[in-house]
C-alpha cells in the first residue's frame, strides 16, 4: 500500500537517509569495489559493467543492429557506438553484414564475448545467490518486489524531474 512520504517526518528523512547512505555504499563503497571485481573480473579478462550490460543482450539474440544495442541500454545511438568501438577492441562483439543489405551493420557477440559472459555471469550469479541466502524465501520475494518497485520509481523521479528542469 502505497502512502506519501512527508518532507517534514523525522521517520521519513530517517529512513530516506539509511536507504541513500545503502545506495552510495553500492555504487561507491569499497563493497562495491570488491564486488565488482569478484563479478567482472581482475586483469586480461576483465571486463567493465557496460560491456556485461551489452554482452547480457548480445549473447541472447543472432545479432542486433546499433539502434536496438542503445534501446536496450537506454542510452543514445551515439553512445552505443562508442561502446560497441571499445567491444570490438576488446574482441567481445563482431559487426555482421546483413544479409539483403550490405550497408547495414549489425554485431553479434564473438566466442571471447560468450566465453567471458558465461564466466562473469556465473560469478554474478553465485555471488547473488549467496548474498540471498541471508534471507528468508519469503523475504528473497520481498526484496526482489520491493526492489523492483525502487528501481520503477527512481525512473519515475528523474523523468519527473528532468520534465520539470526543461519545464523551467
Amino acid at each position: 500500500m502505497k502512502t506519501p512520504t512527508d518532507f517534514t517526518s523525522d521517520a521519513d528523512l530517517e529512513v530516506a537517509m539509511r536507504v541513500g547512505i545503502a545506495w552510495r555504499e553500492l555504487r561507491r563503497g569499497s563493497v562495491a569495489s570488491n564486488a565488482r571485481d569478484a563479478i567482472y573480473g581482475v586483469g586480461g579478462s576483465a571486463i567493465e559493467p557496460g560491456q556485461m550490460d551489452a554482452l547480457d543482450l548480445l549473447v541472447t539474440v543472432p545479432s542486433c543492429r546499433m539502434s536496438e544495442l542503445a534501446e536496450y541500454l537506454q542510452i543514445d545511438p551515439s553512445s552505443a557506438t562508442r561502446a560497441v568501438q571499445r567491444l570490438v577492441k576488446d574482441n567481445l562483439v563482431e559487426h555482421v553484414a546483413h544479409e539483403g543489405d550490405g550497408r547495414v551493420v549489425y554485431i553479434t557477440a564473438s566466442e571471447r564475448g560468450r566465453r567471458i559472459h558465461a564466466e562473469v555471469a556465473e560469478r554474478r550469479r553465485s555471488i547473488l545467490l549467496r548474498v540471498l541466502s541471508d534471507f528468508s524465501e519469503e523475504e528473497r520475494q520481498q526484496f526482489a518486489e520491493l526492489f523492483e518497485r525502487f528501481t520503477a520509481s527512481i525512473d519515475t523521479a528523474v523523468t519527473e524531474k528532468l520534465r520539470s528542469r526543461r519545464r523551467h
